[in-house]
C-alpha cells in the first residue's frame, strides 16, 4: 500500500479506512502510542500499536528518531488534539536509531545546541516550521514576479567586480597557496589563475541584472550571495540569499510602489498557506518574549507584526524629514539612543528605524532621498547634489528590510561618482557601456531573503532561518 503524507491524512480526517504512513518517531510512550511525523506538517499522527502482538526485538527498536512504515486502520481519535488516529496492524522498521546517541530527544533544546546539530535540527517542531515557512516564502517570491511579467535571471556567482564597493569579498583562485606565481613587483600574478584575473564570490547580482533589465525590461534574481565580513552578530551571515529585481523605465516612485506591493503580497500568501506553522511560531515567540526584561520585550506578537505590515499602507518619508523627527525626538533629547542623532548625513541605525515605525508613524515606513555619501556609487544623484534617489523599507522589530534606488543612467555622472569612490573603472567597462548604448531611467531593490524569513518566523538569530549557516570560523556540514 502506497504511503500517504500525514498532512493529507489529518486534513482528510476520514475514519474506518485503510491507510499507510511513514515517518520518524517523535515519541513512543507506554509501549503503545507512537507520535509519527514525516515533515509534511507540524502535527504528529498518533499511531496506536498492540505491543503484545509485537515482536520484542522490534519493540525495542521503536525509539525516538527511528524511521517506520506503518499500515493500519484510521479511526476516530480517543485523545485530544486530532480527529483521527491510526490503529496499527503492520510495522516495518525502515531505519533504527540508537536511543543513547540520538541527540534530538523529546525535550526542550537550546538553539545553540541545535546549531551544533544542524543536520538533525529540522526534525524538531520549531525548525520544521521555520523551514516550511521559508519554502512557502520562496515560492511566493517567484509567484509574485512571474505574475507581474518579470523574467527570472541567473546572475554569476563568480565575479570580477565588487557591486557594493566594500571590498568584503571571498577570493576564488586555483593558484598554489604554498608557491603562487608572482609578478615582477612581487604581487600575485592573477594572469596565471584559472580566469586570468582576480575573481571573487559575488556580493550581489544587481549589476548583471541591470544589464538584462536593459534588454528584457523587468527581471529578477534570487540566488546565493557572499560577504566576507568578520561579524558574529545575530543579523549577519557569510552566505545568504538575495532577491534583486531590476526594472527598465522605472523611477524611484515606481520602485517604491513595486517593493510595497511585492512584500505585502508575499506575506499575505504565507499567512494563508502556513497558518498552523505561524500560529506555533507566534506562541513560541510570545513565550520567548516573556523571558526577557520588560523593556526589551517586543511591543507586538509575531502574527501581529506580520499583519501590521500587511494591513497598513507604507508611510513615505524623506531622509531629511526623518532626520528632523529623530533629532527632536524624546529618546534623542534624553540621550536614550545608543547612537545619538546629531548631524544631517548620519547613517541611521536599527534603533532609529524602529522608532520611526513603532513609535512615531505606527506603520511600515519607506525612507527615500538619502545623503549621497552613505550610499553606493550606482544610485542616481538628485539635483541638490547632496542626496541620491535611494529608498529603504523599514519594518517593526527589525528595521531595514529592503534597500533600493533609482540607478544612475547618466554616463558622465556615473563616471564621476566611480572616480570619487576610487573604484576601478576598467573593471566596470561593460556596466558603463549600458549608459552608452540606449540608456534609460531604471530602478531596482534588494531584499535579503533570510532577513525576510527571520521577520516572518520571529527567530532572533539569522543562523536559525537557513539550513546550514556559514559564519566566521564555521563551515560545518
Amino acid at each position: 500500500m502506497k504511503a500517504v503524507k500525514i498532512k493529507k491524512v489529518l486534513q482528510t480526517g476520514a475514519t474506518n479506512t485503510s491507510c499507510s504512513v511513514q515517518g520518524w518517531v517523535r515519541t513512543f510512550r507506554a509501549n503503545r502510542f507512537v507520535a509519527l511525523n514525516d515533515g509534511s506538517t507540524l502535527d504528529n499522527l498518533q499511531c496506536v500499536v498492540d505491543f503484545e502482538a509485537l515482536d520484542e526485538s522490534l519493540l525495542k527498536q521503536i525509539t525516538t528518531g527511528a524511521a517506520l512504515h506503518l499500515e493500519g486502520n484510521l479511526v476516530e481519535s480517543q485523545g485530544s488534539g486530532q480527529n483521527v488516529e491510526l490503529q496499527v496492524e503492520k510495522i516495518t522498521l525502515l531505519g533504527a536509531s540508537d536511543p543513547e546517541k540520538y541527540p534530538i530527544q523529546p525535550k526542550k533544546h537550546s538553539l545553540e545546541f541545535l546549531r551544533e546539530k544542524a543536520h538533525l535540527r529540522v526534525r524538531t517542531a520549531t525548525f520544521s516550521s521555520v523551514m516550511r515557512v521559508r519554502s512557502a516564502l520562496a515560492f511566493a517570491v517567484h509567484e509574485f514576479f512571474q505574475e507581474e511579467g518579470f523574467f527570472y535571471v541567473n546572475t554569476p556567482i563568480i565575479t570580477g567586480s565588487d557591486a557594493e564597493g566594500a571590498g568584503e569579498m571571498f577570493h576564488v583562485s586555483t593558484l598554489d597557496p604554498k608557491n603562487p606565481p608572482l609578478t615582477e613587483t612581487g604581487d600575485l600574478d592573477y594572469k596565471s589563475d584559472f580566469f586570468g584575473k582576480e575573481t571573487n564570490l559575488t556580493v550581489s547580482g544587481q549589476l548583471e541584472a541591470e544589464a538584462y533589465a536593459l534588454g528584457l525590461g523587468d527581471v529578477y534574481t534570487f540566488g546565493p550571495t557572499f560577504r566576507a565580513e568578520n561579524s558574529n552578530t545575530t543579523r549577519h551571515l557569510a552566505e545568504f540569499w538575495m532577491i534583486e529585481p531590476e526594472m527598465a523605465f522605472y523611477d524611484l516612485n515606481d520602485n517604491m510602489n513595486l517593493a510595497e506591493k511585492f512584500i505585502t503580497s508575499v506575506l499575505k500568501k504565507v499567512l494563508t498557506r502556513c497558518e498552523k506553522d505561524l500560529q506555533f511560531l507566534d506562541d513560541r515567540f510570545n513565550q520567548e518574549e516573556k523571558s526577557k526584561p520588560q523593556l526589551q520585550r517586543s511591543p507586538m506578537g509575531l502574527l501581529e507584526k506580520i499583519k501590521f505590515v500587511v494591513d497598513n499602507d507604507f508611510k513615505r518619508v524623506s531622509y531629511t524629514e526623518a532626520y528632523e523627527i529623530l533629532r527632536n525626538s524624546k529618546p534623542n533629547k534624553k540621550k536614550k539612543f545608543q547612537f545619538p542623532i546629531t548631524e544631517w548625513g548620519v547613517d541611521l541605525q536599527s534603533e532609529h528605524e524602529r522608532f520611526l515605525v513603532e513609535k512615531h508613524f505606527n506603520c511600515p515606513v519607506i525612507l527615500f532621498d538619502y545623503p549621497a555619501n552613505i550610499k553606493a556609487f550606482y544610485m542616481r544623484r538628485n539635483d541638490d547634489e547632496k542626496t541620491v534617489r535611494a529608498m529603504d523599507i523599514l519594518f517593526p522589530g527589525i528595521g531595514e528590510i529592503v534597500g533600493g534606488s533609482q540607478r544612475e543612467e547618466r554616463l558622465e555622472v556615473l563616471e564621476k561618482r566611480i572616480e570619487e569612490m576610487k573604484i576601478d573603472k576598467e573593471e566596470l567597462w561593460w556596466y558603463l557601456d549600458l549608459r552608452r548604448f540606449g540608456s534609460v531611467p531604471h530602478s531596482g531593490f534588494g531584499l535579503g531573503f533570510e532577513r525576510l524569513v527571520q521577520f516572518t518566523t520571529g527567530m532572533n538569530n539569522i543562523r536559525d532561518v537557513i539550513p546550514f549557516p556559514r559564519t566566521p570560523q564555521n563551515a560545518s556540514f
